[in-house]
């Protein structure tokens, strides 16, 4: 009788875990209408040190997104500094009638959509997502990217650099919107972040380090 009440429990547990971790569905239509904002930053700019790692800031980059995607690493060379990647999604890869047409996942760094057949041009799909590699400023920041659930709407602001530091060598991250493949991802030091509200799109708690 223990045995099976034991059972019990652990079998509620999963369910619960899985239900409150699924992802997030939404009525038909863009969610994110705005753009990312960025915003060069001059060569005079004070490097940032991190840890370990040396940060050189090349732009302030704040964006409204959708999360596509959340995948941790805790393994790899670049696990230390980035310990989270977040693919997002913005404009007509914040709609659900997209994204029900694609699969969408990440892994050794990348983020990968598939179709049968593209529900918008593949340069739109593009343009208009992207992976983050997230560098969290703070452990409160870090435990949020964490916990972002597929489906979130989320607002970020920090700086996109260019890292050097122990196993890493030099990462530096993309700084347009419309490349692909290898370099693409942007590598972001976040600095300030929140959930936003569907109904409203605006921010709930902000989460700053």
């Amino acid at each position: 009788m223990k045995t099976l009440a034991a059972l019990f429990v652990i079998a509620l547990a999963f369910f619960a875990y899985f239900y409150f971790h699924r992802p997030i569905s939404y009525p038909p239509g863009v969610l994110i209408d705005s753009e990312p904002t960025q915003i060069a930053i001059g060569d005079g700019e004070q490097e940032i040190e991190h840890g370990r790692y040396h940060l050189k800031p090349l732009a302030r980059f704040k964006l409204d997104a959708r999360i596509l995607h959340r995948k941790t690493y805790g393994y790899d060379r670049g696990a230390k500094l980035v310990p989270v990647d977040l693919a997002v999604g913005w404009g007509a890869m914040s709609d659900q009638a997209v994204l029900d047409r694609l699969t969408i996942s990440q892994s050794m760094r990348f983020y990968w959509y598939e179709y049968q057949s593209p529900p918008i041009p593949k340069d739109q799909i593009i343009s208009h997502s992207t992976n983050l590699h997230v560098i969290p400023a703070s452990p409160a920041i870090a435990a949020f990217c964490k916990s972002l659930r597929q489906g979130e709407l989320v607002h970020l602001e920090g700086e996109l650099v260019e890292a050097t530091g122990p196993e890493i060598g030099t990462w530096r991250s993309s700084l347009t919107r419309t490349d692909s493949g290898n370099g693409a991802c942007e590598l972001m030091l976040v600095e300030n972040c929140a959930k936003l509200d569907p109904a409203v799109r605006k921010a709930t708690a902000l989460v700053t380090r």
